[in-house]
């Protein structure tokens, strides 16, 4: 048995050098356990619990086991708990087995004080064998934790000069993002000055606060994948955590330092890199206040109660591939005071209170407000306020973790077709792109474009919508022209999206032809 670093001055190091050991044991890594004692088949146990099996084993009573027959002082019998050949014994051997039971007295205990441990094995016990541990001696690659340089002086994960302005990263979201110019004003601003607390530290011995934000919008407005598109051009960190799932210590469901482990997961479990990434939670409004309960509430106050230490900036043990602390896993510490929070939600029935606010002052007469005034209002949300969140269900100290409040405008039919055609991987371009494959050039008149926005209007779920549509249109379209080669072109019309007609076919070499349908109108 050598140790840690009696292996790496021997050159038996398994080849992984940029991961830390774990003790198999009680799972800390190296950075935290200290020194580590390595065994055969890749098993390494820290100096605590190598200590403490030590301890243990010494402390056991391995004369309660014998058999009335064995003698400590002179053991002939074989580890594989055969009975010795029949000896003559000797009266005090004799002794010694009648008394065995008995106290022993003073002058025997010195007496045997000085004898020698026996060297021959114990009968009817088997110690472990390492070679049964092999398959489990392995850590799995995403429970390793990345080393620590030793030696170097720590430099922010992010240079400063990296850092693009807010209007470039502005226009980088407007490529991908349709409308929601206020919120894309608000997230630039936000994760500039964000980055740059976390690339200077202080500036002139002033520290900056963090800036965590919460985002209010209805679904399918664009929340997620604004966020989704943010860290892909940051190229940091993300992780998407969902709000549903979470609740207090001790109940089932995943841990709230569960967003921080998914964190580390998408960082390569390094620490240092995870500790200036982005997480996302979704659904934040699920774990509001419930009302009129009286059973304890898992879900919900408590789990924003619990999400406290996180959004201020917090030392916490996570563990490494799992959900739960009590995994057989490795932990790792990971500070999130650099760790940028962003939470998101639709909030439904927030709406309600909103317009509650800003009708107490309607009455009756010519100049009176109605209250039904804010009733069609599709941008009701961006008139929210502090107060109405709080009357919501989130609690006061929770809110005033998240400095940053700002909405999402509901689409309208006009957003909805920029989004079918504008972005760079819009809906529409990806099907073109399927049927470029085929040697076919797809087409959209603005008729269809119109009609189909206005069928997803109708069902009320934002720009999750457009893709069911196009899917449920597209489907006579990708099954029928793989049969004939000659088609060159399929261009989509309103007559065919609303099912009084068919899309208009160009056939290679000939003059444009209306064909009513694939194979039939549809209904």
């Amino acid at each position: 048995m050598s140790d840690y670093d009696n292996n790496n001055r021997n050159g038996n190091d398994d080849g992984q050098s940029g991961y830390e050991d774990v003790c198999f044991i009680c799972h800390r890594p190296e950075s935290k356990a200290g020194r580590m004692f390595k065994l055969p088949n890749n098993i390494c146990v820290c100096d605590d619990c190598m200590h403490k099996t030590m301890d243990s084993m010494s402390q056991f009573n391995f004369q309660g086991m014998m058999p009335p027959f064995y003698d400590l002082n002179n053991m002939t019998g074989a580890a594989g708990g055969t009975k010795p050949p029949v000896q003559e014994e000797k009266p005090e051997k004799a002794e010694i087995v009648e008394n065995e039971e008995k106290p022993e007295e003073p002058e025997k205990k010195e007496k045997d004080k000085g004898t020698k441990a026996p060297s021959h094995g114990f009968p009817n016990i088997s110690f472990i064998n390492l070679a049964d541990l092999q398959n489990m001696g392995g850590i799995p690659q995403r429970q390793k934790i990345k080393k620590k340089k030793e030696g170097t002086p720590s430099r922010p994960v992010i240079d400063l000069k990296d850092i693009p302005a807010p209007h470039k990263i502005k226009a980088q979201l407007d490529e991908y993002v349709v409308g929601q110019e206020h919120a894309k004003k608000v997230i630039s601003v936000a994760v500039y000055n964000h980055y740059k607390r976390v690339a200077t530290g202080t500036m002139d011995d002033i520290e900056i606060e963090k800036s965590n934000m919460l985002m209010i919008g209805p679904t399918g407005c664009g929340k997620t994948y604004l966020v989704k598109t943010l860290a892909r051009l940051l190229n940091v960190p993300l992780a998407i955590a969902d709000a549903t799932s979470l609740t207090e210590a001790g109940y089932i469901g995943d841990d709230i330092e569960s967003v921080i482990t998914k964190l580390l997961a998408a960082a390569g479990n390094d620490v240092e890199k995870a500790e200036s990434g982005i997480v996302f939670i979704d659904e934040i409004d699920k774990i509001a206040k419930k009302k009129n309960t009286n059973s304890r509430d898992v879900s919900g106050e408590s789990v924003q109660q619990g999400l406290l230490k996180l959004l201020e900036g917090a030392e916490v043990e996570v563990p490494v591939g799992a959900n739960s602390k009590n995994a057989m896993v490795p932990l790792a510490t990971v500070n999130t005071k650099n760790i940028l929070f962003i939470c998101g939600g639709a909030f439904p029935g927030l709406e309600e209170i909103i317009k509650q606010r800003l009708s107490k002052q309607s009455g009756i007469g010519y100049q009176a407000e109605l209250k039904d005034k804010f009733d069609k209002d599709r941008n009701i949300h961006s008139k929210v306020t502090v107060e109405d969140v709080r009357k919501y269900g989130m609690i006061p100290e929770f809110i005033g973790r998240l400095p940053i409040l700002f909405t999402l405008d509901g689409l309208a039919k006009e957003s909805l077709v920029k989004i079918l055609k504008e972005p760079k991987n819009a809906i529409l371009k990806q099907y073109q792109k399927l049927l470029e494959l085929d040697e076919v050039k797809l087409e959209f008149d603005e008729g269809s474009l119109e009609a189909i926005a206005e069928k997803a209007l109708k069902k009320e779920t934002g720009a999750r919508a457009l893709r069911a549509l196009i899917e449920e249109f597209m489907l006579d379209i990708m099954y029928e022209i793989p049969k004939d080669d000659n088609i060159g072109r399929v261009t989509i019309t309103r007559e065919y999206i609303e099912g009084t007609g068919g899309p208009v076919i160009d056939i290679r070499g000939n003059s444009l032809q209306r064909i009513e349908d694939l194979n039939e109108v549809k209904e």
